[in-house]
Order: C-alpha cells, then structure tokens, then sequence
C-alpha cells in the first residue's frame, strides 16, 4: 500500500476505533508527514519498501537536523505505531520499527554546591533560639549524614547512637542502615537535643520521639524541612534549594575526598550501585572544570 494511504488508513483508526482526540489526531498525522516527506525523499513509495535501515536512518536525520531527544522518542514512538497498525492490518509483512531503540536522553546530572557554598549555607542559619538550633541541625544532618528528606524526619531519638558515632536510618523500603555522624554534624545535633528541642517539646503536645519537632511539638514534616533548606539557601543567593542537592553534595564531596564507591553506596543506602555511579560523572565534571581553568593551553 501507499504510504501516504496507510498513514490515512492509520489515523481514521487512531479516531474511530481507538477514539484519540483531535489534538493527537493532529500531533500524529504531523509527525507522519514529517516520516514519509522522509521515505519520498528516498524513493520509498510503499509500506512494504521500509526496512529496520530505513527508520534508524530517519531517527539519524532528525537528529542531525537538531530534534532534541524528547522529540525524536515522540517521532519514533508515533511511526513504531504506525508500522505495527501496517503489519496488523497486512500492508506490510512485518513491522520494521519493532527492534528500533528509542533514544536515550541526556542523564541529567544532580544539582551540587560547591564546599565553599556549603560552608555558607551553614553558617547563614545562626544557632540561635530552639528553631534556629534545630534548622542549623537539619541543614548539617542533611549534609554531613547524606540522609533523604523522609529518612531526616522519620529520625527518633532512640535512632541517635552517638556513643557509636551512627545514626540508625530507615530508608526506602523500611530498610534501615547505619549512617556516620561526627564532627560539625555531631555537635550540631548534640546541641539542638540538649537545648533546642525541650523548649520545643511543648506539654500539651502527644508526646513523641521525633528528634525534629515542630513549634506544635509534634514531628517535623517534610515540607517544613524544605522551606528550611529554600530559605536558606536565599540567604547565600542560590534559589530554590532542594534538601535533596545537600545529599547529593554529600556523595560528591566524599568521592572527591577519594572515599571508595562502594562506601558511599552503603552510606547512601543504594540497593544498587549503579545509582551511585551517577556521583562518579559529577566528579568527572568536577575535574574537567579544574582542567580547564587550570592547563595554560586549555
């Protein structure tokens, strides 16, 4: 069959049968002009003339005219549809977009500050009254433990092993591991427990375990720790600071530090260490930036 006729065939059954809506309607049928002005201009005419070579060819022409990667999947997506209605309906004897890959997009690395940004971070919140020990305790837990936002909240004191030097975390799963604490982390939420915390451990309140309480006296939430970390990063001129960005500054600054791989993935508490090899082309970034500012020919 034509190819112009099945992409017609094609899109009267996308509306009758499948009832998508006009604006799919429309999305598809210009994506497919787009694919067959492709196929005339190299001389296929017919549905039974594509081959597997033909669709990679078109996915490398897009790509060469400057189609971003989210396009090219829509593109690919819409003619794999196309050829597999074609294979079904018997204009075709198979479908040639079937083993075609769609691309993969860009792996988009995670926000990091520098040690120095941290280090301002930290001192922009003054340890002064119980919410102010309890941010500055927040903001270097979240730091110096690498912990998530849920794992920082869910803490209890009973979690808080300092005569070890670990804080028993509950992860993804409810799986718990032990996370390191020391040095400005340590004292950071030694001192909210010991000074910051009772004065927000009201009476009235239902007592609880939490570490990090609210003004109410009750568990932290999480939203409230990113209003925290949003605030505070204001303060050093970075907008809208994740609690997330401390952790992955964590990983990064410890691979940099030339802690192993391995040990940063039982810290983070990834199941699976190809999550943590993200930190690994953070840290190649990371010397490529100092590559570049530093070869006198670079």
């Amino acid at each position: 069959m034509d190819t112009w006729d099945a992409a017609r065939e094609y899109l009267a059954h996308l509306r009758i049968e499948r009832g998508s809506a006009p604006l799919t309607i429309e999305a598809y049928s210009a994506d497919l002009a787009d694919y067959l002005d492709f196929l005339g201009e190299a001389g296929i005419s017919r549905v039974d003339g594509v081959d597997r070579d033909t669709v990679v060819a078109y996915e490398a022409d897009m790509a060469d005219r400057g189609y971003a990667v989210s396009s090219i999947d829509r593109h690919i997506s819409v003619l794999k549809g196309f050829h597999r209605f074609c294979a079904a309906e018997g204009y075709a004897p198979d479908n040639p977009a079937a083993t075609v890959r769609l691309p993969r997009p860009p792996e988009k690395l995670p926000d990091v500050l520098t040690i120095d940004q941290v280090a301002a971070l930290l001192e922009a919140v003054a340890p002064e009254g119980p919410r102010g020990l309890r941010d500055r305790a927040i903001l270097e837990v979240l730091y110096g433990c690498g912990l998530r936002v849920s794992e920082l909240t869910g803490l209890d004191t009973a979690d808080c092993l300092f005569d070890e030097g670990y804080l028993r975390v509950t992860g993804k799963g409810d799986k718990q591991r032990v996370a390191p604490i020391a040095g400005c982390a340590l004292r950071a939420l030694g001192d909210y427990l010991e000074e910051g915390r009772p004065l927000l451990a009201r009476p009235a309140a239902k007592p609880t375990g939490a570490v990090f309480l609210n003004t109410r006296g009750g568990r932290l939430s999480r939203q409230t720790v990113h209003k925290i970390a949003a605030r505070a990063g204001l303060a050093i001129g970075v907008e809208n600071l994740h609690p997330h960005t401390l952790r992955h500054s964590f990983a990064t600054h410890l691979l940099e530090g030339g802690a192993d791989l391995r040990v940063i993935q039982e810290i983070l508490g990834h199941a699976d260490i190809a999550t943590t090899q993200i930190y690994t082309h953070v840290n190649r970034s990371h010397i490529r930036e100092e590559y570049l500012s530093s070869h006198p020919r670079a």
